[in-house]
């Protein structure tokens, strides 16, 4: 592969999704406590879903779409398309078929393929907060990042609505793709963290959010997530406990094996968790840093590497 800086950086956050999710995807649904017996320690197969080794779901499926799509620019019509080839088409997926999505998700993309505008598909209920726009967020940074933040925002809106509309679920979003956007830019993750927790609720506020909202950030704004206990961390589908579960992992860990790997032993929704904190530990820690048997593992990975050549090259 041709890694200059920027191929290098896209090409560590997506395999960082990618083995993150395909570590979870074996015991996805498994409580803390049956894992705390039987630990995943290495890359595992079948399973929940009786799948082989290296076997990753929606998560990133719908990371390499959004990156596919960016390829040709930003058209939010065409990301909604994209997601519902997916969907109806089986596209970008790891196994020829479709085996793993959100409520949410299959809602939004049923409407967009009965005619509905993308940016207009996603819930925007305060039950419509699951985490299925932050779980494939993370190639529109690459696009974003040397944009204006308001504008950077508006982008991310957009994106995380085509399957969640609602503020929260949008803010969740922003604030991984700006701890993303400080990480590709060589920062420290603790000092990334304190940085955002200065800047997020201005700019929030600014935006119009109201601050009932701007509260469901508090353990990560106001508090320090790193030294919560782990008995205080959820692992579910809801986007604020996939974000603070994320950043956790991120922050209590060193390396990326240990980063994701504590992410998936929270159970529940181990694959979402592990894909999110995978990307973040992919740009924290570099491409090197994730083991190169997991790497290989992984199904579709010379596709996933053109994808990302693909992607750097259309920057």
């Amino acid at each position: 592969m041709n890694l200059n800086p920027k191929c290098y950086l896209i090409l560590s956050s997506t395999f960082g999704v990618a083995v993150g999710d395909a570590l979870g995807v074996p015991v996805e649904f498994t409580s803390r406590e049956v894992l705390k017996q039987n630990p995943v320690t290495d890359m595992r197969g079948f399973g929940t879903y009786h799948l082989p080794p290296g076997t990753w779901s929606d998560d990133s499926a719908l990371t390499f779409c959004l990156a596919e799509s960016l390829c040709t620019g930003f058209d939010i019509d065409q990301i909604g398309d994209i997601f519902v080839k997916w969907y109806y088409k089986d596209y970008w997926t790891a196994t020829g078929h479709v085996f793993d999505i959100g409520v949410g998700t299959r809602q939004a993309l049923y409407k967009i393929k009965n005619g509905a505008k993308a940016v207009q598909a996603g819930g925007t209920t305060e039950d419509s907060n699951g985490n299925g726009s932050l779980m494939r967020i993370l190639p529109l940074i690459f696009y974003s990042k040397d944009k204006p933040i308001s504008e950077r925002f508006e982008l991310t809106k957009q994106v995380s609505s085509v399957t969640h509309r609602h503020i929260r679920s949008v803010m969740a979003c922003f604030y991984y793709l700006e701890f993303a956007k400080h990480l590709i830019e060589g920062k420290d993750k603790f000092e990334i963290y304190k940085d955002l927790q200065k800047s997020m609720p201005q700019f929030f506020t600014e935006q119009g959010v109201e601050q009932t909202e701007i509260a469901h950030f508090d353990r990560i704004i106001n508090q320090d997530i790193s030294k919560l206990a782990e008995d205080k961390i959820q692992s579910g589908g809801y986007v604020i406990d996939t974000l603070e579960a994320s950043l956790w992992c991120l922050l209590t860990t060193n390396d990326f094996p240990s980063a994701v790997l504590k992410a998936v032993n929270l159970g529940r929704d181990t694959d979402t968790t592990a894909a999110v904190t995978g990307g973040l530990a992919g740009l924290c820690y570099g491409f090197e840093a994730i083991p190169s048997k997991w790497v290989n593992a992984v199904a579709r990975k010379g596709d996933i590497e053109e994808l990302v050549e693909r992607f750097a090259r259309s920057l």
